[in-house]
């Protein structure tokens, strides 16, 4: 939505943020309106009620301002800027990688596993190919299509640091070939449905054949391949493979063979005529270089002009500068009524005393009363007379 040079890009449609904030405003103006009530008690003191209203007003007019704000960042306004052009590849990337249990050989830079190597060479053609659909192959004593064709890279860079090894002890041998049935299957279905799409294959493995059969062909794939590479990883000298297990972890020791550490060499003859078969390149891969990467081709790249709404300087963060400002004075509104509230003594409770203290209290309080000359007598009769009746009796 656009409106004098202001491009507007709401979170919810407009109508439906009006009613939502229409009822909340209404109720803030009315109390800005009406002001606090005052009671009969503190009519005499005008000048305190006047401040008292000012001051009530301001806080709404304040929290009135604080929801204009939210209504504006929610309506996300900004200004248009220039076209710009993106890089867009039309094209589809099959990506696969070797995964039997040499793939973590540690001769990899600083003796990390090979499989390092491929996640950083794999990086670095998501970021080569901005645009592009990859699909994920993997390789060992089967092939398996562990990710479809999809533009969603943080699914495929996910799936690659997950990505362990087979079984050690599952393992029977495997072909460097036996994905190359797959990978043609993937290229003619991706051919099929999107025919004015490019393909392009990258392999990276270390080239070992541990069957005795040769590896099998990938030249059914060439047809389908305008550009791609084949990545070697390992050295000469070989590297030590751990044994994996079926846990998380599965680092077990190191893969053992007429008791010493079993080493796994990189076979570059067989990874040049696998590239020859694909028609693409062949490079040894080593972690001090990056990786040349091809151009993509040059039919399927295209430069995509961002359109008005697409190319935009927002302002909404203006804002919520504004919301943060106004959050910040309410809360130390908050925290002083909290001070003042903790400043604010409890009432003494009343003192009260057992019932044989208050007795004793007032026997000593009470003073006799004077008796009259005519009460002795009469005390002192009763006392002669008693004493007579005990002498009698």
């Amino acid at each position: 939505m656009i409106s004098q040079g202001l491009i507007f890009q709401p979170v919810l449609h407009p109508l439906l943020l009006v009613l939502l904030f229409a009822p909340v405003l209404g109720i803030t103006v009315w109390m800005i309106v009406r002001g606090p009530s005052t009671s009969s008690g503190t009519q005499g003191t005008n000048s305190g009620t006047a401040q008292s209203k000012a001051t009530t007003r301001a806080l709404w007019a304040l929290r009135l301002l604080l929801l204009l704000a939210c209504f504006v960042m929610l309506l996300r306004p900004g200004i248009p800027g220039g076209a710009t052009q993106t890089l867009a590849t039309d094209t589809d990337v099959v990506l696969v990688v070797d995964t039997t249990a040499s793939i973590v050989a540690e001769d990899w830079a600083d003796g990390q596993p090979r499989l390092d190597g491929v996640r950083e060479d794999v990086r670095a053609i998501v970021e080569e190919y901005p645009g592009a659909r990859f699909a994920l192959i993997t390789s060992d004593a089967a092939a398996e299509l562990r990710m479809p064709l999809t533009t969603d890279t943080t699914a495929l860079m996910g799936s690659l640091e997950v990505l362990r090894p087979e079984v050690t002890s599952q393992s029977r041998g495997s072909s460097i070939g036996i994905a190359a049935p797959l990978l043609a299957e993937t290229l003619e279905s991706a051919a099929e449905s999107s025919p004015d799409r490019s393909r392009m294959v990258f392999y990276f493995g270390d080239g070992e054949q541990t069957v005795q059969t040769p590896p099998e062909p990938f030249t059914s794939s060439a047809k389908y391949t305008d550009a791609g590479g084949v990545f070697g990883y390992g050295t000469t000298e070989g590297g030590p493979m751990r044994i994996t297990g079926g846990g998380v972890g599965g680092e077990e020791g190191y893969i053992e063979y007429e008791g010493a550490d079993a080493l796994s060499v990189i076979d570059e003859q067989n990874l040049e005529a696998l590239a020859e078969q694909l028609g693409v390149e062949y490079q040894h891969r080593t972690a001090d270089a990056a990786p040349a990467l091809p151009d993509a081709p040059s039919t399927t790249t295209s430069y995509a002009e961002s359109g008005e709404a697409g190319n935009v300087t927002e302002l909404y963060w203006i804002a919520a500068l504004v919301i943060v400002a106004l959050l910040g004075v309410e809360l130390f509104r908050a925290a002083l009524l909290i001070a003042r509230l903790r400043q604010l003594r409890a009432p003494r409770a009343p003192v009260v005393a057992s019932p044989v203290v208050e007795r004793g209290a007032q026997r000593r309080d009470e003073t006799p009363e004077p008796t009259s000359n005519a009460a002795r007598d009469v005390s002192s009769r009763s006392a002669r007379s008693t004493t007579g009746d005990g002498g009698a009796s």
